[in-house]
Order: C-alpha cells, then structure tokens, then sequence
C-alpha cells in the first residue's frame, strides 16, 4: 500500500498570476496532481512540474461547477491515498467565500495531512487595481465583506442587508451581480443613502479590468448599460470618490492591449510578465517547441562529446537555450555520481573558454556554474562574437565546440573554420513547431483584437507565418511588430513584414520598453488590439 500523501490548499490569488504568494508558487511547484478552478490562468498552472496531472474542476463563482463539492472531496483525498501531493488551487484566499474549508474537513476525516497557504483576496486586490481603498482616514475606518449569493428577498437576508447597510463605512460585496438590484433596495431601505459613491470592477488586476462608478441607487442600471457582470466585485461606500486621483492600473501605458507571445512555452513567462507591467495583456501562443535531441545517432554523438571534453579548447554559446540544453546534458550523463552543480563542473574542464552571443547567454551560462571567458560586445549577435573570436583566438587553438539546436545558423561556425580552426556543431536539442491553435489565431488577426506581435527568433517568425492564410497575413502587417534582436528583425524583413521595434540589444524588458515609447508616438499598428 503506498504510503499516504498530502493536501495543500493554496489561494491562486486575484486573477494577476504575479499576485500569487511566494510561497503559493513554490508549492505549486511540489504538485503531482492541482485541482483547478475554471478562473485559474495558464501561467499559474505552468507553475507545476511537467510530469503534475491538472485536473479542472470547473468552479466559478456561483455558477455550477463541473464537478460535485463531493466528487471534488474524494479526487483531493484518493489522490492523497495514492501517494500523492495534490495541490488544491482555487482563486484569492481559499477560505474567503470558498468551500476550502469544507474540503480540508473532508482530508482531516480522512486521516489525509494538509496545509493551507493563504492567497491574495479579490476583495481588496480588485479595489486597489481600481485605486478606491477600502479604508481611508477621510471616509472610512471600517469595512466589511459579504457575500451577495444569497437572494436578498428572504425575510433573514432583508433584515441583514438593511442592518448592513449602516453598520460600516465600506461594503464589499463578493458575487452579488445576479441580485445587485434586489440588495441596493435592500440597504436603501435599512438607511443607506442612495447617493452614496459606489463602483463594481470586473475582472479586477487583469489588463481587461473594468470599473463602473454610479451612486448607491443608480448602480445596478449603471453596470447593465456598461455591460459588467460576474465575476465583479462589488464596493459601496465614500471611498470610492478617492478613484478619480488613485486610478492607476487602468492608465498603465499599454492598459487592455493585447500582444502575441509567440516564444517557447516554458520561456514565455518572463515577457508575459513584462507585458502585464505595462497594463497589457499576453495572448500565448507558442510557435517553437524545444526538446532534447532524441535522433539516437545524434545522442550516441552528444554523451562521447561529453565524456571527451578535454579535447576542446573552448565552448560556443549562442542563446541561453544552448546553456540550458548543454547543461542538462551534463547533468544526466553525470549525475548519477555527484549533484546536479557538481555534476556540470566535473563534465566541463577547468581550462576550456566560454564565448557567449550577448549578456542573457553569458547570464545563463553563470547561472548554469560556467565560466564567462567573452560575451559579444556591442551588438547581441553572432556575427558580432565571430569577430570578437577571431581577435581573441590564435590560430592553433584547437577545438571548439557549438552547442545548439538542429536549424541553428552557422554563421560563427563557418567563420571559425574559414580561419583554420576544427569546429563541432552539435544539436543538443530539436526546435520543433508545436500545434497550433490556427482557427484561433486567425480570428485574433481578423477581428483587430492584437495590438502587437513579438518574435523572439527567426523560427517563431517562419512558424507564424507559415501558420497563416492572405487575409490573415495582410491583418498582422497592420499590427505593430516587435522583434527581439536583430536577427530576428532580418527574418521578419525577409518575409515582407517589417519590425516596428527593435531594442538595441536582446532583451525582453528593452523589447517591452521600445513599445511603449512606440505606441506613445503612435506609430503605425499602436491602434486597436484591445478586448471588445
């Protein structure tokens, strides 16, 4: 029988993954199993391991969930039975208007351990994205939050709702859009006054947040003509005039602007997080897959070159994804026999050099344990590091090695060679095209809803644009392009679909900022992109 495992019931936050606790996503991190809610974003989920099972349990809200509160009981505690580490993610705090604590009371019963990591809640974290405090020393010095779910025409509801209504400076009310006129008649009646500031925000820290201020009495028929609806949070109360000088997210330079991510998966967070920096919003849609090298002529090639690195006289890095591949090469040919660190400096000679194409390569190859000898000055490029090797190598160096994946250019190799030297290029890993949600992507591209598109290498721009019909191609030459470097900058030219952006250097967060500043000069395609 295997030996019992755990619950953790971890609070995903507000909606803005970078809202999770720190603690929240190292859990994460140690799931074999997450239970999710309907609401739970790609990003959060992309925080379990590889090998996690996920599991949607559909809730939202009030609406019906997929599965039974039961149903979700039993997988929490036969997956735990099993062994397992199952981690229960549900939005904002997991024990503010949620079941939490009925399903931990069901793991206790069962005799399954469990721990409880406290998130974010909507109920504050949307109002602050509103800039309407939920206290003030001018307006407020209480607050309360309550739940709208319940119908308000109840006998013992009405006589809560019209106590409420005068009970506390602040009132935030949580899932109460289906009966928000029925409970603004309610605290009217039990005094409230029906000029009292009030605002609902939907979808509260995501770049498509939207807020709606009315009083007290015009609120319900304010929130239908803007078209808001759950999930909204719902605030009453004078606080709400402070808006009008504490607004802040909403006017976030690329606020509601959607951007096309079209980088690695696993390497699309740090932009996806750049993006909502600035207010807008990443549409994830990756165009390469990376994975180790599987040609077994090609393995049987990769563990002899790594058994036999004393024969080089210096290593080539031409992207942080060559360090990675590189490194986890090193890690499992050696690892058996030392750890993971111990393992990549024992596979790699004291006195072989490190050459990196630009300042993110020669970071990762750091961050990996290796020596930093060169990184490419000035330009980001291979170009730019063949000749800062050519400088720096005499002629009789000897070996080097490139790491890299089976369509990588061959620009330094090439070079290196025409001078004399012995090259090995080998792919450590494959750049595949992944699938493709194509019908979705084309739909974006039609319908005006993508503001900007970034690529991040020459093969995301062929994946795209292979993706893609006329019509479609003719409705991403109107969005602005940004492109990550100059290489990448080339493609895109090569195809007839110029880079709007281009940082001086590769990097995401300069890629980030060349957006701004050309959207603020309204450049051509910095219109539209946003939801509808």
């Amino acid at each position: 029988m295997a030996s019992p495992g755990r619950v953790l019931l971890v609070g995903a936050g507000p909606g803005d993954p970078d809202l999770i606790t720190v603690r929240g996503a190292k859990t994460l991190a140690l799931a074999d199993v997450v239970l999710y809610d309907e609401l739970a974003t790609d990003e959060l989920l992309g925080l379990a391991p590889d090998r996690a099972e996920l599991i949607n349990v559909g809730k939202r809200g009030h609406d019906a969930p997929t599965k039974s509160q039961d149903e979700i009981n039993a997988l929490l505690v036969g997956h735990a039975r099993a062994g397992r580490t199952v981690v229960r993610l549900k939005g904002g705090d997991p024990l503010v208007f949620g079941r939490g604590g009925e399903e931990m009371s069901a793991c206790a019963a069962a005799g399954i351990p469990f721990e409880i990591v406290p998130g974010v809640t909507s109920a504050i974290a949307a109002l602050t994205y509103a800039g309407i405090p939920v206290t003030d020393r001018r307006h407020s010095a209480s607050f309360a939050v309550v739940t709208g779910h319940k119908d308000p025409s109840r006998v013992a509801e009405q006589t809560r709702w019209r106590e409420l209504g005068t009970a506390v400076d602040t009132l935030v009310i949580l899932m109460g859009m289906r009966n928000l006129p029925s409970l603004v008649d309610e605290l009217i009646a039990g005094g409230k006054a029906p000029d009292t500031p009030a605002a609902a925000v939907m979808y509260g820290t995501l770049p498509f947040q939207r807020t709606c201020v009315s009083t007290l009495a015009a609120l319900p028929e304010a929130v239908r003509e803007a078209g808001l609806r759950a999930p909204s949070v719902v605030v009453v109360g004078h606080v709400v005039e402070l808006r009008a000088g504490l607004s802040w997210w909403e006017r976030q330079p690329l606020f509601g602007r959607r951007v096309l991510v079209t980088r690695a998966r696993e390497q699309a967070a740090e932009l996806g997080a750049a993006l909502r920096a600035v207010g807008a919003e990443p549409v994830f849609e990756a165009m390469i897959e990376l994975v180790p090298n599987s040609d077994p002529a090609v393995v049987r090639r990769i563990r002899e070159t790594l058994r036999s690195l004393s024969r080089y006289q210096s290593i080539v890095f031409t992207s942080s994804n060559a360090v990675r591949f590189f490194a986890r090469a090193l890690e499992e040919e050696f690892a058996p026999a030392a750890g993971s660190e111990r393992a990549r400096r024992r596979g790699l000679p004291s006195r072989i050099r490190t050459f990196c194409v630009g300042e993110r390569t020669g970071e990762a190859a750091l961050a990996a344990g290796f020596p930093v000898h060169v990184v490419a000055s000035g330009r980001s490029d291979a170009e730019a590091l063949l000749a800062e090797m050519l400088q720096a190598l005499p002629a009789d160096d000897g070996r080097i090695l490139i790491p890299g994946s089976q369509i990588a250019r061959s620009v330094i190799a090439d070079g290196l060679r025409a001078a004399g030297a012995e090259v090995d290029m080998i792919a450590f890993y494959e750049n595949r095209r992944p699938e493709i949600d194509v019908a979705g992507l084309r739909a974006k591209l039609l319908g005006g809803e993508l503001f900007a598109l970034t690529f991040t290498s020459p093969s995301t721009v062929d994946h795209f644009w292979d993706s893609l019909d006329g019509a479609a191609r003719e409705a991403a030459s109107r969005c602005m392009i940004a492109a990550i470097g100059r290489t990448t900058a080339r493609r895109l030219e090569q195809i007839g679909l110029g880079a709007t952006v281009v940082p001086e250097r590769p990097d995401v967060s300069l890629m980030v900022a060349e957006l701004v500043s050309a959207a603020a000069e309204g450049t051509p395609g910095a219109i539209g992109g946003g939801r509808r």
